[in-house]
C-alpha cells in the first residue's frame, strides 16, 4: 500500500460495528455467572462462530461490540445512531423452533438506518432436502430476508440446501459462504493425521447433540467407542449439559435422556470423561491434545479442525451436510452408518486434501462478500488477527466444566459461595423495588387526590414514572 492510501486511510474515522454475539471474546465470565446468564446462547456452538467473527472484522479502523445476543426491537433508535453496521452470524435460524427469535430479529432490523449483513444463515430439514417442514413459516423467512436484503448487497448462506431455498421463493442475492467459524486463521488451516491409525491408547474426542443420541443411534455409537477406547472424552454443547455438570441440574427436559455422557447416571459422567466448555479459546485449545474428533455436533468438530485435529462429522440434517459439503469437510450421512461403526475405521477413510487444498478459494469467496457489503476483514486491511490473539492470550478463561463427582469442601464452597451472592443481590433488589413500588402507591394517591387535570397528571408522570401510570389504568398494584 502507498503511503499516501495509508494516510487516507488513517484519516477515516472508525467504524463501530455492532456484532450478534453472546458474549465479547474478551468477556471473562466466572462458570456460575456464563450458566445464569446463558452467554452460550443455549449452545456453546454459536460462540464459535460469533467469536470468529469478532476477530475477522475486527480491524484498526473498525471496533466491534457485542450485543449480548439480544434482539431488542426499542434499541433500534440507539443502535442507528452508535453503530455503522449490524452483523449478524446465524447458524440454522430457518427451522421452525427458530421461528419467534426470527420474527424479533425481523422486527429489529425493519426499524435500522444503517446496513445489515447475515454471515452464513442456514435451513434445517432433514438429509433429504426436502423443505416441505419449513413450509409454515415461509412467510417469516421471506420478511427476515427480504428486510436483510433491503439493508444489504447479499445474504450469506451456509451452503447449497439453503441457497436453493432461498432461490425458490425468489430471492437472487443469495452467496454460499460457509460459516465464519472456519476463517479463524484466515486463509491458513492446516489439518493432518498425527498418528497412523488409531489404537486403545488414542485419545478420542466424541460428540452429539440429544436428538442424534436419542433417535438416530448416536448413543449406541458412544457407548460402543466408550467401551474399545479408554481415553475417550465426550465433549458436550448444550446449556442443559453444563447445568447438569456443574450443579447436577435435571431439571431440563433434555435430562430425560439419560444415555447422554453429561447426565450424572452415565459411567462416562462418574468416569470424569464428560466436558462443556464456554470459550472456544479452551475448547480449541484443548482439542490440540487429541488424535481425533467425531460426531454430529458440526461446531464440535470444527474446533477439533481449527486445533488442527482430524474429525469427521456424522451428518443427521441439512444443516451438517451442506456445511460438509462446502467446506468439503469428511463426513459420513449418519443413517448410512453400520451399528457398529468404531472411529478408527472412520479416521482411516477420512481425508483432509480438499479442506485444506481449497480453504484459500473459500476464504477469497468469503471476503469478497465481506468487501460487497463494505466490511473489512483483518487479514485484508489489518493485522491479520495478531492483536485479537496477543489479547486472547493475555487472559484468563475458565477451564472446561468437568462433572461434579467431587463432594470437597472447596468444590461445595466455591458453588455455595456463588449462590450466597446471588441471594444477597437478589435481597437487594427486592428491597429496592419494594421502596419503588412504595413511592409509587403514595403518588398515586396524591394524585388521585388532586384535580385530574393534564398538566398535572403530565408532572406527576415526571416524578413516579412507569409505575403511577399503571397504578392509575390498572388500580393500585
Amino acid at each position: 500500500m502507498a503511503p499516501k492510501d495509508r494516510d487516507v486511510r488513517s484519516a477515516l474515522p472508525p467504524k463501530r460495528v455492532l456484532l450478534r454475539s453472546g458474549k465479547s471474546p474478551y468477556d471473562v465470565v466466572p462458570v456460575e455467572e456464563a450458566l445464569h446468564r446463558d452467554v452460550i446462547a443455549t449452545n456453546s456452538g454459536n460462540l464459535i462462530f460469533s467469536d470468529a467473527a469478532h476477530k475477522i472484522l475486527q480491524t484498526p479502523h473498525t471496533e466491534v461490540v457485542s450485543n449480548g445476543i439480544r434482539s431488542d426491537v426499542s434499541a433500534a433508535s440507539r443502535i442507528n445512531q452508535e453503530y455503522d453496521a449490524f452483523v449478524v452470524p446465524l447458524a440454522n435460524a430457518f427451522r421452525p423452533s427458530f421461528e419467534p427469535q426470527l420474527k424479533r430479529l425481523t422486527r429489529l432490523i425493519s426499524r435500522l438506518r444503517i446496513p445489515v449483513v447475515v454471515l452464513g444463515v442456514g435451513a434445517q430439514t432433514g438429509l433429504g432436502y426436502d423443505p416441505a417442514r419449513l413450509k409454515p413459516m415461509e412467510p417469516a423467512v421471506r420478511e427476515f430476508v427480504s428486510a436483510v436484503l433491503d439493508r444489504s448487497a447479499s445474504i450469506g448462506v451456509r451452503g447449497e440446501f439453503t441457497e436453493q431455498y432461498l432461490k425458490d421463493m425468489g430471492f437472487r442475492d443469495v452467496e454460499v459462504i460457509g460459516c465464519p467459524s472456519l476463517f479463524l486463521h484466515g486463509k491458513d488451516l492446516t489439518v493432518r493425521k498425527r498418528v497412523p491409525e488409531l489404537t486403545a491408547d488414542s485419545r478420542i474426542a466424541v460428540n452429539g447433540s440429544h436428538n442424534a443420541v436419542r433417535k438416530q443411534g448416536m448413543g449406541r455409537i458412544i457407548d460402543r467407542a466408550h467401551a474399545r477406547y479408554p481415553h475417550l472424552r465426550y465433549i458436550g454443547q448444550n446449556l442443559s449439559d453444563a447445568r447438569q455438570l456443574h450443579w447436577r441440574d435435571l431439571s431440563d427436559p433434555n435430562a430425560r435422556v439419560t444415555a447422554m455422557p453429561t447426565h450424572p447416571d452415565h459411567p462416562m459422567y462418574r468416569e470424569d470423561k464428560v466436558r462443556v466448555y464456554i470459550d472456544p479459546v479452551t475448547w480449541i485449545d484443548d482439542l490440540r491434545a487429541f488424535d481425533y474428533s467425531f460426531g454430529s455436533r458440526i461446531h464440535g468438530n470444527i474446533a477439533a479442525l481449527l486445533a488442527g485435529t482430524p474429525a469427521t462429522v456424522l451428518c443427521g440434517d441439512s444443516r451438517t451436510l451442506e456445511l460438509c459439503r462446502y467446506f468439503e469437510i469428511p463426513h459420513r450421512r449418519i443413517d448410512e452408518l453400520p451399528a457398529d461403526v468404531d472411529p478408527a475405521t472412520l479416521y482411516e477413510e477420512a481425508d483432509f486434501g480438499a479442506l485444506t487444498g481449497n480453504h484459500h478459494q473459500r476464504f477469497e469467496r468469503f471476503t469478497a462478500f465481506l468487501d460487497r457489503n463494505g466490511l473489512q476483514n483483518t487479514f485484508t486491511h489489518g493485522d491479520g488477527g495478531a492483536a485479537f490473539d496477543r489479547r486472547m492470550r493475555s487472559l484468563a478463561f475458565p477451564p472446561g466444566i468437568r462433572p461434579w463427582n467431587d463432594t470437597g469442601i472447596a468444590e461445595l464452597g466455591a458453588r455455595f459461595g456463588w449462590l450466597n451472592s446471588r441471594v444477597t443481590e437478589l435481597t437487594a433488589d427486592n428491597a429496592r423495588l419494594k421502596r419503588e413500588l412504595a413511592r409509587a402507591r403514595t403518588g398515586a394517591k396524591a394524585a388521585a387526590a388532586a384535580p385530574v387535570t393534564a398538566s398535572v397528571y403530565r408532572k406527576a408522570r415526571r416524578v413516579v414514572g412507569r409505575p403511577l401510570r399503571r397504578a392509575l389504568q390498572g388500580g393500585r398494584p
